[in-house]
């Protein structure tokens, strides 16, 4: 599948969860899936919770996240030793 075809996954509407990036058709944002996989959920229980959703659209709030931070500079939150 192609980035394109990804993107066209993940839609923004200021009538739907305030504007915030959703899988289309959903209710679904991108940074609630995020979480999700975040705090140890794999894909799979994903779709076998949210039955619409199939392995794609996980991929598609993946590829939006890192395009969306590939230009953004980050202060360290801790610095290292």
């Amino acid at each position: 599948m192609t980035d394109q075809e990804l993107y066209e996954r993940i839609v923004l509407n200021p009538k739907v969860m305030v504007g915030k990036p959703v899988i289309r058709g959903t209710r679904l944002s991108v940074e609630y899936i995020l979480n999700l996989l975040a705090h140890g959920a794999t894909v799979t229980e994903i779709i076998e919770e949210y039955k619409g959703l199939s392995p794609e659209d996980i991929q598609a709030c993946l590829l939006f996240a890192s395009k969306s931070l590939s230009n953004t500079t980050f202060m360290p939150l801790m610095e290292t030793a």
